[in-house]
């Protein structure tokens, strides 16, 4: 889960799993894979790091690979 802040200031908790697509129109606009949109405050480098982070404390992005390469193992 990230969390992001809407427009009014009130933050909430999304599954990054479900991200589809993040834009900025220029507001950042997220879409989730069953079409619905949110838009927040956060830009679209801070909403792409916070989903990469999340990735990778989940294991979909090759943390625990990177930490097995540097151990040799």
């Amino acid at each position: 889960m990230i969390t992001v802040t809407r427009l009014n200031g009130k933050t909430f908790s999304l599954n990054a799993i479900y991200i589809e697509t993040v834009e900025s129109f220029p507001d950042t606009t997220i879409t989730l894979t069953n079409g619905k949109k949110y838009v927040v405050r956060e830009s679209h480098e801070e909403v792409t790091a916070n989903v990469e982070t999340f990735y990778m404390r989940i294991a979909l992005l090759g943390k625990v690979k990177a930490e097995e390469d540097e151990d040799g193992e």
